[in-house]
């Protein structure tokens, strides 16, 4: 990966998740002392659910300004809300049921309409959110938090999909036949456009494709985290231990 990146091993998940949410914190507040509003996107699976919980408790509970925060998801199953599977439904449980954010700033991406018209409307409220992309100093989310699967996808960003390599669309919506199921997800053509991108990997599983992605040969294809390059903005990569094994020595030392 040639792109500029920082990356930070920590001792374990909850080492990790600790850390992430004092950093979205200052990341937040220096945000806003320069602006009114911070916008955010979030992601699915277990350790954004570790960090959300922490998030939502003290002291960060007291201390983020929450009724300045813009919410918007990274992907989504297309699965009813009710559904345990559901990315936004999980965020509610750990996070946003036990903050005050106004419900007018939180932007789910909608199961209960047909996906590829869910992919359509988020496209429109990104566009309203981030209406002058055309600089190459202009950001769109302040913060994008992504996770990485042991295969190397992110977002819905699978292997051998064309999604990987969508340029003109923000937001998409596609059949992934290997689950049988819906996805909608954002593209890297928003998401490369980010102030800052948050990489969270943990767990020996992800070892394998962290060190592809991070230190072999450009393959998008195979390993589509690749494709996370930002313009102008910065990518941090917060992994546990046992995700960094295979590292090399050099890059684990880079803490």
């Amino acid at each position: 990966m040639d792109a500029p990146y920082r990356l930070k091993v920590f001792a374990n998940s909850d080492e990790l998740s600790k850390a992430a949410a004092q950093w979205i914190a200052s990341d937040i507040a220096s945000t806003l002392a320069e602006r009114d509003r911070y916008t955010i996107a979030l992601s699915g699976g277990s350790t954004p659910k570790k960090l959300h919980e922490l998030l939502a408790g003290a002291p960060f509970k007291d201390s983020i300004a929450w009724n300045k925060m813009h919410v918007f998801w990274g992907d989504e199953r297309a699965v009813p809300f009710e559904d345990d599977r559901n990315n936004a439904k999980m965020a509610y449980d750990t996070l946003l049921d036990h903050v005050p954010i106004p419900p007018s700033q939180i932007h789910i991406m909608r199961t209960d309409i047909a996906p590829e018209q869910s992919a359509i409307e988020y496209e429109k409220i990104l566009h309203r959110y981030f209406p002058s992309l055309e600089s190459k100093s202009d950001f769109s989310f302040d913060l994008v938090i992504l996770g990485m699967g042991d295969d190397g996808h992110t977002l819905s960003l699978f292997p051998g999909t064309k999604a990987v390599h969508e340029e003109k669309s923000w937001a998409i919506a596609f059949y992934l036949q290997a689950q049988n199921m819906f996805r909608i997800t954002l593209t890297k053509t928003i998401v490369n456009r980010s102030s800052c991108i948050l990489f969270l990997a943990t767990g020996s599983n992800k070892a394998h494709a962290l060190k592809e992605v991070l230190e072999g040969n450009y393959n998008p294809d195979k390993y589509p985290s690749q494709v996370i390059r930002p313009v102008d903005g910065k990518v941090f990569w917060f992994v546990d231990e046992p995700a960094a094994e295979g590292l090399s020595v050099s890059r684990k030392g880079a803490k």
